[in-house]
């Protein structure tokens, strides 16, 4: 909901907030707002350590993670902790400095981003249990961060085409795709989004996992939400997506197999300060539930409520938390 502004401040007000919105950002993240619906208690009670615990939830800018991020505040809220949402931080790299700064509490994450960006490492594990192992024990010891309760979603990375440029050309897979680059890299025109031609597990790692030369294809960059329409449209002829996204079925796109297995694993886990999760144990035991209902076709599901129907993201959340019966609704 909007407030609106009499007519005769309305300009030395903005520039008020304006001027204050520029030295907030200056110093670097806002602290947070308010949770945006109410919730009560359902199979979530409240819990002795959280009433009233200050926690703050964080999440990045897409349509996954701003849900992901309010399951996690609605979650927390019905367990009596007092919680502010900075969901919708712009990029992975900000979402993890402001774990390791303090300015986020808590958050979901993926641990093939974790494994690979993060941390450093070069090839994925490929068995998910591993790799959440193998996470969850270097980020305690290194960076004082705790993960527990993955959930069944892997939202990994894929390249996509429209029905008809796999008609057209009959790239299936990845390999194909990359015979393609070499033949005729003008063919293989390829949408993909800032952060994901640059990471060791997007564009660049691909490209040397299946031989080709990244630089040889022509590129065009946009926003990840413009890009599945850009494929559907025949813009572009691949695309960089999601896997769990709801606009790939909606819009009749095609994936290509990742037949070298590149993309590692992408189970979404809860992540929070080591400090946090010692100070409040309860959290591990109201998210393990939540998480272990986060199928893949459940997140699919939710993501296209918002990117196909146009429903609210905290919506969206909200309902499914009360479907499943974690929470009930409160008075907004």
């Amino acid at each position: 909901m909007t407030r609106r502004i009499g007519s005769t401040p309305r300009v030395a007000v903005l520039a008020v907030i304006a001027a204050l919105v520029s030295i907030v950002a200056a110093c670097g993240l806002q602290s947070g707002s308010a949770v945006p619906l109410a919730v009560g208690s359902g199979s979530i009670t409240p819990q002795d350590d959280l009433k009233g615990a200050k926690i703050t939830v964080g999440s990045k800018d897409f349509t996954e993670q701003i849900i992901l991020g309010y399951i996690l505040e609605f979650a927390l809220s019905a367990a009596g902790a007092d919680v502010r949402d900075l969901t919708n931080i712009s990029g992975s790299q900000s979402v993890r400095a402001a774990m390791e700064s303090g300015q986020v509490d808590i958050t979901y994450e993926y641990t093939g981003t974790a494994w690979i960006t993060y941390l450093k490492h070069e090839k994925p594990i490929t068995d998910p249990a591993e790799q959440f192992a193998a996470v969850a024990a270097e980020d305690r010891e290194h960076h004082g961060l705790t993960w527990v309760n993955p959930a069944p979603l892997n939202n990994t990375y894929a390249l996509a085409t429209n029905q008809a440029t796999l008609t057209r050309t009959g790239i299936r897979t990845l390999s194909q795709y990359a015979d393609l680059v070499r033949r005729d890299p003008g063919a293989a025109a390829t949408c993909l989004e800032t952060e994901f031609r640059s990471r060791r597990d997007g564009f660049p790692g691909m490209a040397q996992a299946y031989g080709f030369d990244a630089g040889s294809v022509p590129i065009k960059i946009l926003q990840s939400g413009i890009i599945y329409q850009a494929i559907a449209n025949g813009n572009c002829n691949f695309g960089e997506v999601f896997t769990t996204d709801g606009r790939i079925k909606a819009l009749n796109l095609a994936l290509l197999e990742d037949d070298k297995k590149f993309f590692p694993n992408y189970n979404a886990a809860v992540v929070m300060r080591t400090s946090i999760a010692k100070k409040y144990p309860s959290i591990a035991k109201i998210t393990k539930p939540v998480s272990d209902a986060l199928t893949i076709q459940a997140i699919t599901e939710l993501n296209r409520q918002v990117d196909v129907d146009g429903r609210e993201p905290a919506d969206v959340a909200r309902d499914w938390m009360v479907s499943k019966g974690f929470v009930t609704k409160g008075d907004d």
